[in-house]
């Protein structure tokens, strides 16, 4: 596989990488590091796979997010469309290959991503540290619903964790993933006692439970 462009590395990282600070906990420049970074590895599982093409899908792919959570994918996908200097470093083609990815990235997706590179980016944008998935329910919680009091804040973020990630979970991968094998089945045991779940809820995300 190629290396990656210089001039490719020098725009992303002063013109793309700065606007993810606008992002939430779970979708900032911490996690978009971890998926620049699962990404170049899982792009090892296939052949002829462009690392410059990683690079920027993986670096663009939540930058939307701060603008509309519901329909980040598509806008982000649209806002690296757009991006004209894009064209100076790729073909149309793979402009669209990109574009797809991008798209193809939530875990929620009813269909299989459109190539290689969209099952690479959504495979490494998986979590895979249970703590840091309880951390990032909580911050979107207490952001967009701050009138739930901790009683509902652990159901709804039991039902949330439960049905992205436990055992009939939605939150799928297209590469070898040792990594978020064993974080399922952390998950997995965690939610078989609803109370230890509140405990450990708490417990990472530093609540005293007054009650």
């Amino acid at each position: 596989m190629n290396s990656i462009n210089k001039q490719l590395i020098e725009y992303i990282e002063n013109n793309i990488l700065p606007i993810y600070e606008k992002n939430d906990y779970g979708h900032g420049i911490e996690h978009i590091k971890y998926v620049i970074k699962r990404s170049f590895e899982f792009a090892n599982q296939f052949d002829n796979i462009d690392l410059d093409m990683v690079y920027v899908i993986a670096s663009f792919h939540d930058i939307a997010h701060h603008i509309d959570r519901n329909n980040h994918e598509i806008l982000s996908a649209k806002l690296f469309y757009e991006d004209e200097k894009m064209k100076e470093f790729f073909t149309d083609e793979q402009r669209k290959i990109i574009k797809e990815a991008i798209e193809d990235h939530r875990a929620s997706l009813e269909h299989e991503p459109r190539s290689n590179y969209g099952k690479i980016i959504s495979s490494a944008d998986r979590n895979t540290d249970l703590v840091s998935a309880l951390k990032r329910t909580h911050a979107y919680t207490i952001k967009h619903y701050p009138d739930l009091d901790l009683d509902e804040m652990i159901n709804r973020a039991y039902e949330y964790i439960s049905k992205k990630f436990g055992i009939e979970g939605y939150a799928k991968t297209y590469c070898y993933d040792k990594e978020f094998e064993e974080f399922k089945k952390n998950v997995e045991t965690l939610i078989k006692n609803k109370h230890e779940f509140a405990i450990k809820y708490m417990e990472v995300n530093r609540i005293i439970d007054i009650k």
